[in-house]
């Protein structure tokens, strides 16, 4: 119940994180925000690809929360590399100038250190929107659900891994339950997959989802799986190259939003800007025209929010000439 606790301390600040802030616009149109000192000013880049999510606009490029919250998906050395480095006012920066730059949109997971980081940027004065992934709490609490409902994301989407495990258990309805609860507190319902057969089903079955979170690697197959493919189980995760075109290919198939995450393979294709160009051209060639990407960014040491919205405009203006 530790979690809950902590989201109840959270619920008390509720008119930090009110459902609508009708206060937004007026703090962004007033000027410069203050973050550690420096001054940055939240705008709406009108050459930001967008996309709609319900009745929100959203940016194509969204931020994601791993990097900040010690997610590294290689090992707790680097985890803790980061968690380090992003300490709250840092990350509230780092927001900042995604909102500058055009990057309207957040997505992290439903823990304290995320929900605290977002608190302590509306405090400052931030604006920018976000989409939450459920923890196995928030999944099996009707009422958590209601509360953070509260707080005003655009959506909240059931875990991958976990949404993965009840399927191969035979507990879809718990899934497409959550989904129904999230809807019925007037949120948008999101179902995460790393599996394209999954994300399939979802759709030929018109689950109660409003829009899917799609890994590009399977990176949740079972021991049997791998070892099926590979002869072996390998140490640590595992990322196929034969992957993103099955879930593209699935995406595409698809008619609700789909946002792609685990473009760079986790930090694995990173090596040189070529690299990264042709990740981001893979998924933006692949997916719909209202289809988004998910980008989790480290900017420690080099710019990567302000390299990333460049990208992003490059190659969807390429595709539109």
């Amino acid at each position: 119940m530790r979690r809950r606790r902590e989201f109840l301390h959270w619920a008390t600040a509720a008119g930090v994180l009110p459902a609508c802030d009708p206060g937004a616009e007026a703090r962004a149109a007033q000027g410069p925000l203050e973050v550690s000192g420096k001054l940055v000013t939240p705008t709406t880049d009108a050459d930001m690809p967008r996309l709609r999510l319900g009745m929100s606009s959203v940016s194509r490029l969204i931020i994601g929360g791993n990097p900040f919250h010690g997610y590294s998906h290689f090992n707790r050395i680097l985890s803790n590399h980061m968690t380090e480095w992003a300490n709250r006012e840092r990350v509230c920066e780092i927001l900042a100038r995604c909102e500058r730059l055009g990057v309207n949109t957040w997505q992290f997971s439903h823990h304290e250190r995320g929900m605290g980081d977002l608190e302590r940027y509306r405090q400052l004065g931030g604006t920018i929107q976000w989409i939450l992934l459920s923890h196995r709490e928030l999944e099996e609490d009707p009422a958590l659900v209601r509360q953070v409902a509260k707080l005003g994301p655009i959506g909240i989407a059931h875990h991958g891994g976990s949404a993965e495990r009840k399927r191969r258990a035979g507990q879809t309805a718990q899934i497409r339950d959550f989904l129904k609860r999230v809807r019925d507190a007037g949120v948008l319902a999101g179902l995460s997959t790393h599996d394209p057969a999954f994300l399939e089903q979802a759709e030929e079955e018109n689950w109660e989802a409003d829009f899917y979170m799609a890994s590009l690697y399977y990176l949740t197959r079972t021991p049997e799986e791998f070892r099926k493919i590979l002869g072996t189980r390998p140490i640590g995760e595992i990322y196929l190259p034969e992957d993103p075109p099955r879930m593209c290919a699935a995406i595409r198939k698809t008619k609700k939003v789909c946002l792609v995450y685990k473009v760079l393979a986790a930090g694995r294709l990173v090596d040189s800007p070529k690299q990264i160009d042709a990740a981001f051209e893979f998924v933006l060639g692949n997916i719909k025209p209202n289809d988004g990407m998910i980008i989790g960014m480290y900017p420690r040491f080099s710019d990567q929010i302000a390299e990333n919205v460049e990208r992003v405009k490059r190659i969807c203006a390429g595709r539109k000439s």
